[in-house]
């Protein structure tokens, strides 16, 4: 395993801790690191450090985490040690990178139906984003972490392009991406129908439900009611713009040329139809089985759309894990409401849309 941080990793590092973070001298952040992540981590220390701020890097090592899981203790990983818990409500900053790296086995598990033991080991999870919010923490989830050997494997991707791709997303400016993500609120926020077309036969017609867009640069949101429980951790790589949807309408079909990743479940080359509002068919190239078993199990709700996601990063093309924030890219949400227990989405970069009539992307391009 290397250890050595790269080039490009030390510059991503300092674009976080200084344009997104804003750390300054005397602040206290935490860095938590799994196995696979630990070169992006140390330049995350150094980069701090840097600032003038105090680092304390906290190393999950993921052989002692699986030998937990196999000696059936999932219910002691998901509860955090009091040092942890003392150590975040003195910290400023917090850095998480996702774990654990052998996601070759975590899929297998859940292609199985084991998905309890794992909601076990993260029930630290919940607990967590109530401290932080009491501490004021504001910090960053580094999508880095789901670049693993095993994801490259199976989806057919250089490992080595992969993470170089998503660390150069993490170099955009924040700034920029606000400025962008703007203009597109606004149109959002003054209309009530959209449309969205490609040459690969997507044309859907859908209607906003009148809320409020939420722009996502980067940046992390505490104690911002404008935003959800959970935003004060910011997505890194970024770049995106969230609007809800009404989901009484939705008529026509959508058809995703970007893979869809939710956790640990992937689908690709996604086709759905809806008529009078509710999906009414679709499949997948990949992982249609794992959404089937999951739409099954779904309640009401689970058919009907709930919301889009515009993508606004620049540096971003068809790399797995970002196709949300992929500029020019539209992502449909179906499920996630609070009377459904599912939630996916599918994502199509190159399209056209419009807003009442008004085109606001062309060729995959704001406008």
């Amino acid at each position: 395993m290397r250890e050595t941080s790269s080039k490009l990793q030390r510059d991503a590092a300092r674009s976080i801790v200084t344009k997104y973070l804003k750390v300054r001298a005397g602040e206290n952040a935490i860095i938590e690191s799994w196995d696979h992540t630990l070169p992006m981590a140390s330049a995350m220390v150094d980069a701090v450090r840097e600032e003038g701020g105090h680092a304390v890097l906290i190393h999950e090592n993921e052989d002692a985490w699986w030998r937990a899981i196999d000696r059936k203790q999932s219910k002691l990983l998901g509860k955090s040690s009091a040092p942890e818990w003392a150590a975040m409500k003195a910290a400023d900053v917090y850095v998480m990178f996702w774990g654990p790296g052998d996601t070759d086995r975590i899929e297998k598990d859940h292609s199985s139906g084991d998905e309890k033991t794992f909601d076990e080991a993260l029930a630290w999870n919940w607990p967590w984003y109530e401290v932080a919010r009491k501490a004021g923490l504001r910090g960053a989830r580094m999508t880095n972490g789901f670049v693993t050997e095993g994801r490259a494997r199976r989806w057919g991707v250089d490992l080595a392009k992969w993470e170089e791709a998503v660390l150069r997303a993490s170099l955009v400016d924040p700034e920029q991406t606000a400025r962008n993500g703007a203009r597109l609120c606004r149109a959002l926020s003054r209309g009530k129908k959209v449309r969205i077309t490609h040459s690969n036969g997507t044309d859907l017609e859908l209607a906003l439900s009148g809320a409020v867009p939420r722009l996502y640069e980067g940046t992390p949101h505490p104690r911002d009611k404008r935003y959800g429980p959970y935003d004060m951790l910011g997505q890194i790589p970024a770049g995106r713009v969230d609007v809800a949807l009404d989901p009484q309408t939705a008529e026509g079909s959508f058809r995703a040329n970007r893979r869809t990743n939710i956790w640990w479940h992937s689908q690709a080359g996604g086709a759905l139809e809806f008529s009078n509002g509710r999906l009414t068919k679709y499949s997948f190239e990949d992982g249609e089985e794992d959404f089937a078993r999951q739409y099954r199990n779904g309640k009401a709700g689970k058919d009907r759309v709930s919301g889009l996601t515009f993508g606004l990063n620049p540096a971003v093309k068809d790399v797995p894990i970002l196709e949300t924030v992929e500029g020019g890219s539209v992502s449909l949400k179906i499920g996630g409401t609070e009377r459904s227990n599912f939630m996916s989405w599918v994502s199509l970069a190159g399209s056209e849309i419009t807003i009442d009539g008004t085109p606001i992307i062309r060729a995959g391009k704001l406008l």
